[in-house]
């Protein structure tokens, strides 16, 4: 066990160190033999308000023989303590030193995180990089939103897992049995994660570029090593989680929260998510209300959030909404994504609790034009309806969300987000007077893998700085309150969004210079990531300022998402023709290329499958065919 009270005196919120919260599960470390660590690369105080993570924590912990135990980094201050003291990064619940553990799997959601991964794993005293790594090292395992390129973190990572966790996580834990029964070693154990459907081992692959240094593709090192990952997808959601963590200290997202959705068709072409979490499948009133209940009773929150892509698309939102305030009218229920829209309004209207303040709504764009390039199904009449129908129901503040440098986008697009926001001012004006407040916050577009705009460029610093600045200068004399986000860090994303296998030699350079907490605008340094590219030999204006072909080698081309690639390639068309589609879960078929895919099947019996191949009881093809 690792001593920290010494340490716990030196650091601010000592609370994110010490564990032994209400609900979390300290197993025996003698008695559990097969042991994970689930590791975050932020802050607790974000990661704990990860959902993902917590469901994998509670199922991997009902497994007879299976321990798991959490992680995250450690802040500035503490990294400096451990560091000078020769402490290693342990586990919150039984304090042991992450090196000890079996597996340790990295919950990736944001690229900007990706050198707190390195950071973690040198705190942790694991190598680095996955080919230095010993039988003595726990093999080191991501997912997430952001593993759907995997190329940038490929030199470090063991074993990527592509889609919903919950079925694959409890295969690999029956193989993780078997490997400890036969001590199987790590090189066996690689290979075997390679028969795993929706499991990515880069060590089996090369990656391949021509004269020029261009990405052409990547080449299979093993028999077993498929051509293409299918990502996985739960058919049913599994049941909600219903006895999470309770911290002692106040998190992102402090509250209890059902997942009513998963997956999002509205089709919108910049959004990674609404394409790599297809198809919708819906959880039931009945079940809502009943894991509502259980909540509330297994943590003492009197906040409920109702989580999806998209709440109010859930296709019996109304009842399901009846019945929780019916059940329990002192509940307060959070909306935390809603449709642009009046009826959504009316939904979080039927939900609010005491005064009503400030109501999130994201047109994205500043004209119908652009509004219909970028298939937001948003007109301008849904925007003024709901600005309409909140201020007259007593929200005093209207924040709305925008993205600039999409694609085709001309400065009269973002001078329409400026003419919105003095048109919904207005309103507010005219129905509750001075009282009514506007507030405007823009992100940079970042072109994401496996979404129609994967193709686009980013635009520059000197293309957006002057978009910023009429939004500014605009808003400040509107009264209007203004946020945007810098450029810089919207670059760095980009690139390590888009890049192929030769930029985690700059994730590499930029973590040795000193980044860390890229995601946290006192920690991002441009200069750190200027040098790293430059270390790197790598041209990073490559991956994020040029448009790319449609037909060229992408380097996440062996990762399916389940939505083809003809179908992302005609939603890239459609946009320049402002042509839009309509929301499958609601009308006909988009034929996406998820309409015949049959959602991934559990193989229960994997560990079995695999010792009778080593066996010789049949080929690794005639392996892949039963699995």
């Amino acid at each position: 066990m690792v001593e920290i009270e010494q340490l716990l005196s030196n650091v601010t919120r000592p609370g994110r160190y010490s564990g032994g919260e209400w609900n979390s599960v300290t197993k025996s470390w003698s008695t559990n033999t097969h042991r994970v660590a689930l590791a975050y690369p932020d802050v607790y105080d974000i990661g704990m308000s990860n959902m993902g993570l917590g469901i994998l924590y509670d199922l991997l912990n009902q497994q007879d023989g299976v321990l798991c135990e959490r992680v995250f980094t450690p802040w500035l201050d503490m990294q400096t303590q451990m560091r000078s003291q020769d402490i290693p990064l342990w586990s919150l619940e039984n304090r042991r030193p992450i090196r000890e553990f079996d597996i340790l799997g990295f919950t990736l959601q944001y690229e900007l995180t990706f050198t707190n991964v390195l950071t973690m794993l040198d705190l942790a005293k694991i190598p680095i990089y996955s080919k230095e790594r010993t039988n003595e090292d726990p093999l080191v395992i991501a997912g997430g939103s952001a593993a759907f390129n995997p190329e940038p973190l490929a030199p470090f990572i063991d074993a990527f897992v592509l889609g919903e966790g919950e079925d694959v996580i409890l295969e690999i834990a029956d193989l993780l049995r078997e490997w400890k029964k036969s001590s199987t070693p790590r090189e066996e154990r690689l290979k075997d994660l390679l028969l795993v459907p929706g499991v990515y081992v880069p060590a089996f692959y090369d990656a391949k570029y021509n004269d020029e240094g261009h990405f052409i593709g990547l080449e299979s090192l093993h028999p077993s090593a498929p051509e293409k990952i299918k990502r996985r997808v739960v058919d049913v959601l599994p049941p909600a989680l219903t006895q999470p963590i309770v911290p002692f200290l106040q998190t992102v997202h402090d509250r209890a929260a059902v997942e009513i959705q998963r997956g999002c068709t509205q089709g919108c072409r910049f959004c990674q998510a609404g394409m790599i979490y297809r198809p919708t499948r819906e959880r039931s009133p009945e079940e809502v209300v009943k894991a509502t209940e259980s909540l509330l009773k297994n943590t003492g929150y009197d906040e409920l959030s109702l989580l999806s892509l998209s709440t109010t698309d859930h296709s019996r939102i109304v009842p399901m909404v009846e019945a929780l305030t019916a059940k329990f009218p002192d509940l307060k229920i959070s909306l935390p994504s809603t449709r642009v829209d009046s009826f959504s309004v009316d939904v979080a209207n039927a939900v609010a609790k005491g005064k009503k303040h400030t109501l999130t709504l994201a047109p994205e764009a500043g004209s119908q034009r652009l509004r219909n390039a970028i298939n937001k199904l948003v007109t301008e009449d849904d925007l003024l309806g709901a600005a309409t129908n909140a201020f007259s129901r007593g929200w005093t503040s209207i924040k709305m969300y925008y993205m600039v440098g999409l694609p085709s986008e001309t400065i009269s697009d973002v001078e329409g987000i400026l003419d919105m926001g003095l048109r919904v001012k207005q309103i507010g004006r005219d129905l509750i007077g001075k009282r009514a407040k506007v507030r405007v916050s823009t992100s940079n577009h970042v072109p994401k893998p496996h979404a129609p705009f994967q193709w686009a460029r980013q635009e520059t610093a000197d293309e957006l700085s002057p978009k910023h600045i009429l939004l500014r200068d605009g808003c400040r004399k509107a009264g209007i309150e203004f946020s945007w986000n810098d450029p810089a860090d919207s670059f760095v994303e980009a690139v390590l969004s888009r890049g192929d296998r030769r930029v985690a030699e700059a994730v590499f350079h930029a973590w040795r210079r000193g980044a860390t907490f890229d995601a946290w605008s006192e920690s991002f340094s441009p200069k750190l990531w200027d040098g790293a590219f430059s270390d790197a030999e790598l041209d990073p204006s490559w991956f994020a300022h040029r448009e790319w072909d449609t037909f060229e080698p992408l380097p996440w081309d062996h990762i399916e998402s389940g939505v083809s690639k003809a179908y992302l390639r005609g939603q890239w068309t459609d946009v320049f023709r402002e042509h839009n589609v309509g929301d499958c879960h609601h009308g006909g078929c988009n034929v996406c290329g998820l309409q015949n895919v049959p959602v991934a099947d559990c193989v229960s019996k994997l560990g079995d499958l695999i010792a009778e191949k080593k066996s010789k009881k049949f080929s690794d093809h005639e392996f892949l065919e039963l699995v």
